[in-house]
């Protein structure tokens, strides 16, 4: 396959039980709506995460589709995925930033100069892995391991909508509205609406919620004056990395928990499609580290390769790379769109929040599907207890300091399990 070539198929495959492959698409039109649920199913994390750390939410779009077109050339069109604002960089962002968390961060050169480091050792890691292969990953990150890391990523963002997405009784029902939504599209419809399952749904109950609020009263009700005030085209707040030593070494070791989240991504997407992967996965490193430090050069987030688009592609099983370029090319227009942005802004959290309990919850999901497409054995003590260990530390948000480094959940999980792993796998 060319690299802008792919074979077109009709529809009905999906009716008939199959999958749309990675080299394959739906036509342009399908194509072009699968790629705008995409953009959606990044949007809410893609943004979230630089409001955390201070940083330009319209720049972080506009690189999160740059970086996608990076990772979509350098992989040479064959692997599905789409690169956005990665969570694993807030808590050392806001450590080598003395952040206070409002308004704009006064120390964003110190973080793009440590976020542009870590994209130099993730892109090195990819070069070696490309020049002697993936065996010594593979030895350390078996699929009883992948599968966990994959799950507990799902896990890990769970908090963030049932907890900081709900801020009244009204606002919780929303969000079960908002589930239930679209797990009726995905069971009572079929065809091209069942595949725009998490686009439907979300349109659905924020028109119930408008009808709720704007009309009855019964909670903040929508407002669209941030819509007609923001201009249609404008330049985000680019800014400048300031190489600082500190903050490059408390910021660069992000590097391996990004290595963890392609690996498992890869594994999750070649669990999907039974399609492997593995030698991509050089490229899938550099592409991803490349982009990061792309990404920091401008004044965005480093990115990764995003989970909540795993969760869109074993929803609709559609992993056509067409639909990445698409939502690529989307996103960096709209990086250049405030309007587009105040639109987005305008669903209303709690809605925003129910889709992201679907999501996070198919992340999950794809990470047990490796155990049993690997057929894991969980009656061996060894994968029982990495297991299990596993995903209690990623979902409780599991956290060690080493001085100011600070090694959150997803990090002590992953890390875990491949140190437990290690260990317990020792021969006696």
């Amino acid at each position: 396959m060319s690299l802008f070539q792919w074979t077109e198929k009709n529809a009905s495959v999906l009716q008939q039980g199959g999958v749309i492959a990675p080299d394959e698409r739906l036509p342009w039109p399908q194509t072009a709506v699968m790629g705008v649920q995409h953009v959606i199913a990044m949007f809410g994390a893609t943004v979230l995460a630089p409001i955390l750390m201070g940083f330009d939410p319209n720049i972080a779009i506009l690189m999160s589709g740059i970086g996608t077109l990076i990772f979509f050339f350098i992989t040479g069109g064959k692997v599905p995925s789409y690169l956005g604002s990665s969570f694993a960089f807030i808590g050392v962002v806001i450590a080598a930033t003395a952040y206070a968390g409002k308004g704009a961060n006064a120390n964003i050169g110190v973080a793009l100069g440590g976020i542009i480091a870590c994209g130099v050792v993730y892109t090195i890691i990819g070069v070696i892995v490309q020049a002697i292969g993936t065996g010594w990953i593979e030895r350390f990150m078996p699929p009883v391991v992948t599968g966990a890391v994959v799950a507990v990523i799902g896990l890990n963002l769970a908090g963030i909508p049932v907890k900081n997405m709900a801020a009244s009784n009204f606002d919780s029902w929303m969000q079960l509205v908002t589930f239930v939504s679209v797990g009726l599209v995905a069971v009572l419809t079929r065809g091209m609406v069942q595949r725009l399952l998490i686009l439907v749904g979300l349109i659905v109950a924020s028109i119930l919620y408008a009808i709720l609020t704007n009309g009855f009263g019964l909670g903040k009700p929508m407002d669209l004056s941030g819509i007609m005030n923001a201009a249609w085209f404008g330049l985000p707040n680019f800014a400048a990395p300031v190489f600082e030593a500190n903050a490059m070494l408390l910021i660069a070791p992000v590097a391996i928990i990004l290595v963890a989240e392609n690996l498992g991504h890869i594994k999750a997407v070649t669990a999907m499609t039974g399609k492997n992967l593995d030698q991509y996965m050089g490229k899938a490193f550099i592409g991803d580290g490349v982009a990061t430090m792309v990404s920091g050069s401008a004044g965005g987030t480093g990115v990764t390769t995003y989970a909540e688009n795993i969760g869109v592609m074993a929803a609709t099983k559609i992993y056509s790379t067409a639909i990445f370029v698409v939502a690529a090319v989307i996103a960096v227009l709209l990086g250049f769109s405030p309007k587009f942005g105040a639109v987005i802004q305008a669903i209303p959290l709690p809605v925003m929040g129910g889709v992201s309990i679907v999501v996070f919850g198919l992340i999950a999901i794809a990470g047990a599907k490796i155990w049993v497409d690997n057929k894991v054995d969980f009656s061996e003590n060894k994968n029982l207890i990495v297991a299990a260990i596993t995903l209690v530390l990623g979902t409780g948000d599991f956290t060690l300091k080493f001085g100011q480094f600070a090694l959150g959940g997803i990090g002590t999980a992953t890390f875990g399990a491949i140190l437990l792993y290690a260990l317990l796998n020792r021969k006696r």
